[in-house]
């Protein structure tokens, strides 16, 4: 292999060339709009809350105990345990307790870093419902709002995957139109017991809002940072989230990687890659420096340079319409 340089193709070129029909979003695109997403970690800022509004010592206990800093199985076994404490008549005031006390850290946490509702142009969620629109399938990692408002913004020409009353069901997954796939779950996403998955039917500042206020037994869908087999056993346990992996790992054309830097915590979804044998990979690299840039290409050509059959571009991420600098939305000046 040549050695490396610092050039990159601008995308609209590159797209020409060698068209992608998937695209796998990870946290750069939604950090590029707001840069609070690029949280370090979802449970460790419930832990900085504070004593009122962030994990207790108790919650922390359960989660170390479970040997897991994911929110969405610590809240499944505690649901479980109310149940079964129910079922055999024994009091379940302490697991309850420590269900809404985890729950209410929960949604303190993400309000605290999600882009609210009332900074969100319209301009953007246009652009992004545009751009999404070139894809027959799009897999995001992330589990902010920024696809369902954009999809919510301008829905036709979408695929529909769950049904009208807004459960997932596999057996009918075939629908015309770009596919959104959730690869991690999301806020607009809740797990019921029995396993399924159903889609909230809010929109706009209440899908937000109310996303952690549903009924018992319903419990946030979505995968936060955690280790890789962390999150591949949450996705495993999940119809959902199993069948959306499933997905990603037959995607055998063109797929176009934007922010997604494939890490040791994303080693499930490298995986599911490189099972696909893409015939080629058009992955999108921010220019900060030549020597970045040489970097990131060596971090990626690490992991696919061997991949018999698949081909491995380079391009400008802010040549994307994903990546255009006039996407970012600028910070309230109280959080800056």
């Amino acid at each position: 292999m040549p050695a490396l340089d610092a050039t990159l193709t601008p995308w609209p070129e590159l797209a020409a060339r060698q068209p992608c029909d998937a695209l796998l979003l990870g946290n750069g695109a939604s950090r590029a709009v707001w840069k609070p997403f690029g949280y370090f970690s979802l449970f460790e800022e419930a832990q900085r809350a504070g004593r009122k509004k962030g994990l207790a010592v108790s919650d922390q206990a359960l989660f170390k105990s479970l040997g897991t800093e994911l929110f969405e199985p610590v809240l499944s076994a505690l649901n479980t345990t109310v149940r079964a404490n129910a079922a055999l008549a024994i009091n379940s005031t302490a697991p309850l307790n420590r269900y809404y006390s985890i729950k209410e850290a929960l949604i303190h946490a993400v309000r605290t870093v999600h882009l609210p509702w009332s900074l969100m142009p319209a301009t953007t969620l246009a652009a992004f419902n545009l751009a999404l629109r070139g894809y027959r399938s799009v897999y995001t990692s992330n589990y902010d709002l920024l696809l369902p408002w954009a999809v919510q913004h301008a829905p036709q020409g979408f695929a529909e995957l769950f049904d009208e009353q807004g459960f997932f069901d596999v057996r009918r997954t075939r629908s015309e139109g770009t596919r959104v796939l959730h690869l991690h779950g999301g806020l607009h996403l809740l797990k019921l017991p029995d396993g399924t998955t159903r889609q909230r039917s809010a929109d706009n500042a209440e899908l937000l809002d109310g996303f952690a206020v549903n009924i018992p037994g319903e419990v946030p869908l979505f995968v936060n940072e955690d280790r890789s087999d962390e999150k591949l056993r949450a996705i495993r346990n999940s119809d959902y989230l199993g069948w959306c992996l499933g997905q990603l790992a037959q995607e055998s054309q063109g797929l176009c990687l934007f922010g997604q830097h494939l890490d040791s915590s994303d080693q499930h979804l490298l995986e599911a890659i490189r099972q696909a044998r893409p015939k080629h990979l058009s992955i999108a690299i921010r220019p900060l420096s030549e020597a970045s840039v040489i970097n990131q290409k060596q971090h990626y050509v690490d992991r696919f340079g061997d991949l018999a059959g698949t081909k491995v571009h380079f391009f400008d991420a802010s040549t994307h319409p994903l990546g255009l600098a006039d996407l970012a939305i600028e910070l309230p000046a109280a959080r800056r």
